[in-house]
């Protein structure tokens, strides 16, 4: 279990982390109250969750090894940032189209399609790590990411009342987030026991 909790920490932290910053575009504007952004964020996730534990269900006609050969897909995503790094891109949110996303639509409705679309890339993740874990290892893991996204929702919160706690993550959080991107990809070739096609 000791295991689960860590892997889940670790997976929804590595893949999240630009996720506060959308967080700090929503609870900065006036216009979207707690209420919403809380409600909104959690259908966000809960979606991403929903999908990637279906897709995961091809593990029942797909043997593991193979299922596991998406852990590539976080190893792509890891290296990807980093060339972005290395070329001198900046990774970020840019708050006004938070709001313009939100304009005459519900917010609650706005704020999850924000999270879906910029945790996109989460069901990738996702969706093979599931496919290695029990049905009740998933469950452990939708139940953490459920209280890892309330702590996601604190800790926005409270960096919007106290900006210069923020100004580190801003300049330091993205440049961490590839290399566990990586490792979490090796991770799910490993356990998948993916890395025996290769021999």
């Amino acid at each position: 279990m000791l295991g689960v909790l860590g892997v889940a920490i670790v997976t929804f932290t590595s893949t999240n982390i630009d996720d506060i910053f959308v967080l700090l575009g929503f609870f900065a504007d006036p216009k979207f109250r707690l209420r919403q952004i809380i409600i909104g964020q959690y259908l966000g996730i809960g979606v991403l969750y929903g999908v990637s534990a279906i897709a995961s269900l091809l593990a029942l006609v797909i043997p593991a090894a193979y299922i596991g050969l998406l852990g590539l897909a976080p190893i792509y995503f890891g290296l990807s940032r980093l060339w972005e790094l290395w070329n001198g891109g900046e990774a970020g949110d840019n708050p006004e189209d938070h709001a313009k996303a939100s304009a005459g639509h519900g917010n609650i409705v706005a704020i999850a399609l924000v999270t879906i679309a910029n945790g996109g890339d989460n069901i990738s993740v996702y969706t093979p790590l599931f496919a290695t874990r029990s049905a009740y290892e998933v469950l452990a893991i939708g139940c953490i990411f459920a209280v890892l996204t309330a702590v996601w929702l604190g800790a926005a919160h409270s960096l919007v009342n106290h900006p210069k706690l923020g100004a580190p993550i801003r300049r330091h959080g993205h440049r961490v987030v590839p290399f566990v991107l990586i490792a979490l990809g090796i991770l799910i070739l490993y356990e998948a026991g993916t890395v025996t096609l290769f021999r």
